[in-house]
């Protein structure tokens, strides 16, 4: 299925139905005085959080949503039929801006949000009828529905983001530690959509990841597959950056050092460019690949670098499973740890 993290949609709810004049025609009623109905009220579109999708296309290919107007008042005092509601689904982290302005965030599972609301049925003249004027000869016709035009832009829901250069091994992690299996290949930006895994510390400990596509220099401007994937990473509470010591081998380890460490900062720099917000988020810097001698070398040599920067650094192996319970461990600290603190500001 081909991701689309943008849409705009034009959502139209239902008129409400016009009221009716009628009058009573019995034969022995020559006064039966007027009996025409209201008219129904126009059915509303509503947008719906579905976890089972997680893209706009579907939305992309038919941005036009039309809910069912209201039925005409008939004669007896009957009330005209209400328009069906246009209820649509869309996946969970999805914004909606009128403009520039954001106006529903649906975060939250299960989420309802009225996009645009049914007109009001037309009153029949039945109901106009009073002590003053026994035979009103006039009715109300129905109101016009909402009528939008939005812009939906998608952010993943996650509590770990996972950042770093193409082919540094995002992919492969993210599969050894959830049941997520985004593909992967030797090739540069094999993840072309950001892939959500749920990961199972314990039985009921749990976080979300999300692999999001490698960034290059420059990424903030929309180079690569940059811009339109980092938004899916302002949700989150925890930034796990990815470092592939491997790819400096073959060289001098002070000269490997520096290229491990140029590297972390090109893809620090894109996140800043793009959100202070992202920078200031607790990180965790992961050291792929522990199997080979030279990545051990780096990242001991490395720490003194993100020991001054207060960033924890850990090694693993995707291959071996080595430090993976620990890597599972220090993110959902973190994670807790950031939940924890407004909720200590809110108390004090």
């Amino acid at each position: 299925m081909k991701f689309i993290d943008q849409a705009k949609i034009d959502v139209i709810a239902g008129s409400g139905g016009d009221g009716l004049v009628s009058w009573r025609r019995e034969k022995y009623l020559p006064n039966g005085g007027p009996d025409g109905g209201n008219g129904g009220d126009g059915g509303a579109v509503v947008l719906r959080t579905n976890e089972g999708i997680n893209t706009l296309l579907c939305l992309s290919f038919n941005p036009r949503i039309v809910a069912d107007s209201g039925g005409a008042g008939g004669s007896n005092c009957q009330t005209g039929g209400k328009g069906k509601d246009v209820v649509c689904d869309v996946p969970v982290g999805t914004q909606v801006f009128y403009g520039d302005r954001l106006i529903a965030d649906l975060s939250q599972p299960g989420s309802r949000w009225i996009a645009a609301r049914g007109g009001r049925g037309g009153r029949g003249n039945q109901s106009f009828k009073s002590a003053s004027c026994q035979a009103p000869d006039y009715a109300r016709p129905g109101e016009a529905g909402e009528a939008f035009r939005f812009r939906l832009v998608l952010k993943s829901v996650a509590d770990v983001g996972l950042v770093g250069l193409p082919n540094a091994g995002k992919s492969t992690l993210v599969s050894r530690l959830s049941a997520a299996r985004p593909k992967a290949a030797e090739y540069p930006f094999t993840t072309l959509q950001p892939t959500l895994g749920v990961v199972s510390v314990t039985e009921d400990r749990n976080f979300v990841m999300a692999d999001i596509p490698g960034l290059i220099p420059g990424a903030h401007e929309g180079k690569g597959l940059g811009i339109q994937f980092l938004q899916h990473i302002e949700r989150t509470s925890v930034l796990a950056h990815l470092l592939d010591a491997s790819s400096v081998e073959d060289q001098e380890l002070e000269v490997r050092k520096s290229q491990v460490i140029a590297n972390f900062e090109a893809i620090e720099n894109e996140l800043g460019s793009f959100s202070e917000k992202l920078i200031q988020k607790p990180r965790v810097v992961i050291f792929s690949k522990a199997e080979l001698p030279l990545v051990r070398e780096v990242y001991d040599a490395c720490q003194d670098y993100f020991s001054a920067r207060s960033i924890d650094s850990l090694l693993i192996s995707s291959f071996s499973g080595e430090g993976l319970p620990e890597l599972s461990n220090s993110l959902l600290n973190l994670i807790e740890l950031d939940q924890l603190e407004p909720l200590e500001s809110m108390i004090a």
